[in-house]
């Protein structure tokens, strides 16, 4: 930008950069259009966003039918390869270790070659993977092709999220933002519903569909404009922008606002250890992968990872028809938390969701140990209670604990860190679900009343921990988070 330009910028002068097709205020001066024209543009922006969306929740897509997938085909894969419990469930928890691995490089693989370039990647090694399994004789085919799918997913679980939260209007920015977690129990409850009609194999060779999709779908959307002003490819990231935003509509502030926010982060490219301690760091930090990890230690997953074995001791005949039933609810819950979160906000939609699920730990704790480890079938309105509480409890998870702590993070990590937090952020994220998986088993022979006491510690923990530290960056620009921060 010239200097001649700058100045009339300050004087509130429009710059003449392209046709106005939208309504703001710069300066003193307001330029506006009709109604009509206005609601054309703000359509035409949403469909352009809307449709990058689209494609990139592929990815998502993908990574929940990886996680879904060791439920309905354990029995047949535990006879036809002549497995025992021990090596499917070793089979079953090595995506969470490529996910580890892929978290480590997510962020300076995103940083380096792009939000779109990590996407393909990310592709590569999850499409070998399904094959690797598809075709395996014996165990280690299944190890290599779980690792390789876990560390693609590793990947997409931290570039999805911040590809989103990057192009997406800051009014539409946590509805499209959820989207990542949508799309995630979409595939798991994809992965649930084929596996009730067809064999292992074929449903490996099926879990290679949205990664083939995706990597085609990339090749027509626009990479993410601020990596682009980042990397300081500044006509590629004007044309990206104008292309997100429609072509009728005024950029000309959001290009600024990005500009300077770039600008000054640019100044330096790098922070010293002693810097951390300045809260513009520390504290985004700290609410992002606070979040992450206390997603995990609530428990929940670990439960929802058993939810065949609770509903077949529960006397149900089939376990993984009802874990799709499971998976249905998620995708509602999941699809009005999308709705909600532009509405209500980021931390109400939190407090209410860690609040359903502290209460419910307290009444149905009790019950999924009495399932798990005595095997009692209730068949009284008792049962009905407690499973209609399981279900809530799924119902809560998926309203704020499952989207919102992703959204979170997508948000608020400084440009100059973003990467290397983000890694962070997800590193942890994938240790502490590998974790509470590993160890629910080991904790409930200790104490049943132990366990579900420590969830619903945390879970009361992380209510106070929302209440006091987590911004609400509801109608923020992504630039007016991070000076909030200063």
């Amino acid at each position: 930008m010239s200097a001649r330009e700058e100045t009339e910028e300050g004087r509130g002068l429009r710059k003449p950069f392209l046709h106005t097709g939208s309504w703001y205020r710069m300066g003193s001066r307001q330029s506006s259009v009709t109604g009509s024209s206005q609601s054309q543009v703000i359509r035409e922006s949403s469909i352009s966003v809307l449709a990058c969306v689209l494609v990139v929740a592929l990815g998502p897509i993908q990574f929940g039918f990886t996680s879904g997938y060791s439920s309905p085909t354990e029995s047949a894969i535990v006879e036809d390869l002549g497995l025992t419990v021990s090596e499917f469930s070793l089979f079953g928890s090595l995506s969470n270790v490529g996910a580890m691995v892929g978290a480590i490089a997510s962020g300076q693989i995103a940083e380096y070659i792009g939000r779109k370039g990590s996407l393909m990647i990310a592709a590569i090694p999850n499409i070998i993977g399904w094959l690797a399994i598809s075709f395996a004789k014996d165990s280690s085919f299944l190890y290599m092709g779980r690792l390789l799918e876990g560390f693609g997913v590793g990947i997409i679980s931290y570039t999805v999220p911040v590809y989103i939260a990057e192009i997406a209007p800051q009014n539409l920015r946590g509805g499209l933002g959820s989207v990542n977690q949508l799309s995630v129990t979409i595939g798991i409850m994809v992965a649930y519903l084929l596996g009730l009609f067809v064999e292992w194999r074929i449903l490996a060779v099926l879990g290679i569909l949205p990664c083939t999709m995706l990597i085609p779908g990339l090749f027509f959307i626009p990479e993410s404009p601020r990596w682009l002003a980042k990397m300081g490819m500044m006509e590629e990231f004007e044309t990206s922008l104008q292309v997100l935003r429609g072509f009728e509509t005024d950029i000309s502030l959001e290009v600024n606002e990005i500009k300077r926010s770039v600008a000054s982060s640019s100044r330096r490219t790098t922070i010293r250890f002693a810097e951390l301690k300045l809260r513009r760091y520390w504290f985004p930090l700290m609410v992002g992968i606070g979040l992450l990890i206390l997603q995990q230690l609530s428990g929940t997953n670990g439960v929802l990872f058993y939810s065949s074995a609770i509903f077949e001791t529960a006397g149900i005949k089939s376990g993984n028809a009802a874990t799709f039933g499971i998976g249905a609810i998620q995708v509602i819950a999941t699809a009005v938390a999308t709705w909600l979160v532009d509405k209500t906000g980021r931390r109400v939609l939190l407090i209410v969701s860690f609040l359903m699920s502290d209460s419910l730990w307290y009444v149905n704790g009790p019950f999924i140990f009495i399932l798990l480890k005595t095997k009692k079938i209730y068949v009284h309105s008792i049962y009905i209670f407690h499973f209609l509480a399981y279900q809530f409890m799924v119902i809560g998870f998926s309203l704020g604990m499952g989207p919102v702590p992703w959204l979170i993070m997508s948000e608020i990590f400084p440009v100059n860190i973003k990467s290397l937090a983000g890694s962070i952020a997800t590193l942890s994220n994938w240790f502490f679900c590998w974790v509470i998986t590993m160890t629910i088993n080991l904790l409930l022979t200790w104490s049943s009343g132990g366990t579900f006491a420590i969830y619903m510690v945390v879970s009361a923990f992380t209510v106070a921990f929302a209440a006091l530290f987590v911004p609400e960056t509801k109608g923020k620009t992504l630039e007016e988070i991070q000076r909030s921060f200063r």
